[in-house]
């Protein structure tokens, strides 16, 4: 199996399409502030779950991407947070998009705490 099979990287990854959709619609003089930080957290998520991947074969490297990729999903919540306070997006929108990252949180949690299912090994 590899990283695109995952759960984690599969809805991380169409989270941060959505993300990236919806923020065409923001402002032109949030190009380089908050239309860029939501993009970056939200592909960082994915590409962090792709990279941890990788190094599975060390249970600390692992962990580590995963909780970089935990840390930058909950970056994007706070971005969501100011897109809505700006009004650049609905109640319903936040929402939306504010539980699918959760939900790709308790994935990545689960792989956090569950090493071993996901090709870490025993080796130290």
């Amino acid at each position: 199996m590899g990283f695109k099979e995952l759960l984690a990287y599969q809805k991380s990854f169409g989270l941060a399409m959505r993300v990236f959709e919806i923020s065409k619609s923001f402002p032109k003089e949030e190009r380089y502030s908050l239309t860029d930080q939501i993009r970056r957290s939200s592909r960082s998520v994915c590409a962090n779950i792709s990279e941890a991947y990788r190094k599975r074969r060390y249970e600390k490297h692992f962990i580590s991407k995963l909780t970089d990729s935990d840390a930058e999903n909950a970056e994007t919540q706070t971005w969501l947070s100011f897109a809505r306070a700006c009004d650049y997006i609905s109640k319903e929108e936040e929402e939306r998009l504010s539980e699918e990252s959760r939900e790709v949180g308790k994935l990545i949690n689960y792989m956090i705490n569950n090493p071993y299912k996901f090709g870490v090994s025993n080796v130290r």
